[in-house]
């Protein structure tokens, strides 16, 4: 079966899709965006998937790709066109192309003319096709800069894109209102660009007077993107909390592992936010776990020290991660939720107050 996740960046408005294979557990991940780096590897970790490559549809302008931090990361390979004009990938891909994950592969397509360096990637089955900017819903990429060409971009989705069947499913790069895929079928009929009775010099005449301003990240994306989005001297800005081994959840949460809580019980303030018939119940409590419930949280937060980490802790890890968005609210930063809760603590046999055996 086949694990498909597609993702968004507000800020660029940048679709990005991860794909693994159910069995092997392998994935791919297509057109990543750098400040959702931390987002897309915890949604990798959470489904156990081992990340095999790093591929985008073309070098972006408008956001820096984190195919370079993903890779520092997850130990993944960067793809990316052979003309895309990109120093540090570890494969040059070329039409016709199969980049397996599994017993799943994507077969790479050449589709030139919003940049030179462009290509659409198509599932095996040829269910889904990701066209990166070449062909968005009812539009496609502009054709001013990077080489880019209209006349070659309309044979690209002409030829390329829309011979598919007309049921495989289009999955853009961007989209700036909001629609999340469309369907060779529509874009053929609905597309006003391509689609209809439109001819190439309809559409040639039609991007060439456009008249759109140049992305405003252009100046910063495209030196980046260029090397892969790798930062200047391959130093990460990372600004991750270091009082602890953290993981942050796809759902934005930061964690701690009760390993690393049990061993350093005396260097943070354990904050559990039960109910007091819990705290007292038969799960037990934490040495020195300060009790105060989640509903009490807000008007009691002026009761714990803000220079000592804090961690959360409840029956499952739940209740827990909310208070951990009281406390960011409240400006305390140095604070993560106990993953599992009680409920792993006991089950790992570690020491409680009280508590039933």
């Amino acid at each position: 079966m086949l694990i498909f996740r597609q993702l968004f960046d507000q800020d660029s408005y940048t679709y990005t899709y991860l794909l693994g294979d159910s069995n092997s557990r392998e994935a791919v991940i297509i057109d990543t965006v750098y400040e959702q780096s931390t987002r897309d590897c915890s949604l990798i970790n959470e489904l156990e998937l081992q990340l095999l490559h790093v591929i985008d549809t073309h070098c972006h302008a408008d956001h820096v790709t984190g195919a370079w931090l993903m890779k520092y990361q997850l130990d993944a390979k960067i793809s990316i066109s052979r003309h895309a004009g990109v120093e540090g990938a570890d494969n040059v891909l070329v039409d016709g192309d199969h980049i397996k994950f599994g017993s799943r592969y994507l077969q790479v397509r050449e589709t030139p003319g919003h940049t030179s360096g462009c290509v659409t990637y198509v599932l095996d089955d040829e269910t889904m096709a990701f066209t990166g900017d070449a062909l968005l819903v009812r539009g496609c990429g502009r054709t001013d800069f990077q080489h880019g060409s209209p006349s070659t971009l309309y044979k690209s989705i002409k030829t390329q894109i829309l011979t598919l069947p007309n049921s495989t499913k289009i999955y853009p790069a961007h989209d700036y209102g909001g629609v999340m895929m469309t369907s060779v079928a529509e874009e053929k009929q609905f597309n006003p660009r391509v689609g209809g009775q439109s001819n190439q010099k309809d559409f040639v005449l039609y991007m060439n007077n456009l008249g759109l301003p140049h992305p405003r990240k252009i100046d910063v994306a495209l030196p980046a993107n260029l090397n892969c989005g790798r930062p200047k001297n391959g130093r990460i800005n990372d600004e991750s909390p270091v009082w602890g081994p953290l993981k942050k959840t796809f759902a934005g949460v930061w964690e701690i592992d009760a390993q690393w809580v049990l061993e350093n019980l005396s260097e943070v303030i354990l904050l559990d936010v039960r109910e007091h018939d819990e705290f007292e119940g038969s799960l037990g409590h934490i040495v020195n776990a300060k009790n105060i419930a989640l509903g009490s949280l807000a008007s009691r937060v002026d009761e714990i020290d803000l220079q000592i980490p804090v961690v959360t802790v409840c029956r499952s890890g739940t209740r827990s991660a909310q208070a951990i968005s009281l406390l960011q609210q409240a400006g305390i930063i140095k604070a993560a939720n106990l993953s599992g809760g009680m409920l792993r603590w006991r089950d790992r046999g570690y020491p409680v107050v009280g508590g039933a055996s």
